[in-house]
């Protein structure tokens, strides 16, 4: 009877451990196949160096969909235990209190430190004097370019220091009506028509975008320098025609344009470089964005943040901490993705690789010091999108540029009186 008791209770024990063995984490990414491939591997490593921990992978691809799944599951208090966020999108989330601070977990980390990361990566995500989540990445805005296009009508490639009229003789000569119809086949630039695409342009005219960057009360793209840039802007579409119109857009948006060799020149950010390995048939390279009065460039930060309901917070910060490691960022890196926040590993091969386009990676490096970031506020996603609703109808001349300004700051005033 002793015996039999014995092993029962061993085998409860055996029971117990085996089913602690492992904890279970989720990681919830967006992003297209390739974008989605590098998070595989890095959770498929970690997994290795990790056999404790398992990782489920959730993948939501249009980034819409991500941001309403996160704001749902978020509300809900049952999120992915590890979630990427923009840092123009985190600060609603932190002020509600759904996100755990990490500057607590950074400091006793014996794998990664602050100073290892590019300083403008990480302030953008410090919220009320806290680091509330962990940089993968710190890319800029630049002019991805095809070299064969620019090669069929004999235009040079963008130099170092390029300015607007550059820029414009550029899109120009590169627009063309290739078969004669009257309608444009191959346009110069593929621009969104939004805030994040316009606010460089305003800083290269020697203007602002907000009244304060700390304590934001009011757009103050009604400057001088302002209406210049939006003149510019603007005109680029209404009066140059070297970017599609709205309906041109519509049945064609300018990214697909670019991948098929049918737009020479496309701002986007790093992550957009997965993608044009893997399907654009043609040789292509980067510029850093052109000059006016000043240099500038826009931030492109996604972070790892873990949710405050998370049920499981060590492990996660464990996958958060790798992830952010020398070998989870060089992961990412090799993917093509991210323009790593670690310093060490951006000024590496890993991702400087000369094997790999874009050639001119390091352009991405050169200009962090001319970084600007946008505000981090609470109600920032409502301001941007109200912003650029009124920046596309100008864009696309349904209305006057200083009207189009003047609706912007006025329709945003709402949301920077809101407490």
């Amino acid at each position: 009877m002793r015996l039999s008791r014995f092993i029962l209770a061993f085998l409860f024990l055996l029971s117990a451990c085996q089913s602690n063995a492992s904890e279970k984490i989720s990681f919830m990414v967006f992003g297209d196949p390739a974008e989605l491939a590098a998070y595989q591997k890095l959770v498929d490593a970690f997994s290795q160096a990790h056999p404790d921990v398992q990782v489920e992978l959730i993948h939501i691809p249009s980034q819409g969909d991500y941001r309403n799944r996160l704001a749902a599951d978020l509300a809900a208090g049952a999120p992915a235990d590890v979630v990427l966020i923009n840092y123009r999108r985190y600060a609603a989330f932190a002020d509600a209190g759904a996100l755990e601070p990490l500057g607590g977990y950074l400091e006793k980390s014996s794998v990664i430190k602050e100073s290892d990361f590019y300083p403008q990566a990480v302030e953008p995500f410090k919220w009320n004097g806290q680091l509330m989540c962990i940089p993968q990445n710190i890319s800029s805005l630049v002019v991805y370019y095809n070299k064969e296009l620019f090669d069929a009508a004999g235009v040079d490639y963008p130099a170092e220091g390029w300015t607007w009229d550059d820029f414009l003789a550029a899109a120009q000569a590169l627009t063309k009506d290739l078969d004669g119809d009257g309608a444009t086949d191959q346009f110069g630039v593929g621009l969104e028509p939004s805030l994040i695409r316009f606010a460089p342009f305003v800083w290269q005219a020697g203007g602002e975008v907000v009244d304060d960057q700390f304590h934001s009360t009011s757009l103050v793209i009604d400057s001088d320098e302002g209406y210049a840039a939006m003149e510019f802007f603007v005109g680029l579409q209404t009066v140059h025609h070297v970017v599609p119109n709205a309906e041109e857009e519509k049945s064609e948006d300018s990214e697909s344009r670019f991948v098929n060799g049918r737009t020479a020149m496309f701002f986007n950010s790093r992550r957009g470089v997965p993608t044009y390995r893997e399907s654009a048939q043609f040789d292509w390279d980067v510029a850093a964005l052109p000059q006016n009065k000043e240099q500038a460039g826009i931030l492109h930060a996604d972070a790892y943040c873990l949710p405050s309901a998370s049920k499981n917070k060590d492990a996660a910060w464990v996958f958060i901490e790798y992830a952010n490691s020398v070998e989870g960022q060089t992961i990412v890196a090799a993917s093509g993705r991210t323009v790593p926040s670690l310093i060490a590993v951006a000024n590496s091969c890993a991702f400087l690789d000369p094997n790999a386009k874009p050639a001119n990676s390091r352009v991405f490096l050169d200009t962090i010091p001319f970084i600007h970031a946008l505000p981090v506020h609470r109600f920032w996603v409502d301001i941007e999108d109200t912003a650029s609703a009124e920046i596309a109808r100008a864009f696309y001349g349904e209305t006057p540029v200083y009207d189009a300004l003047f609706r912007a700051i006025e329709r945003t005033g709402e949301y920077f009186k809101l407490k």
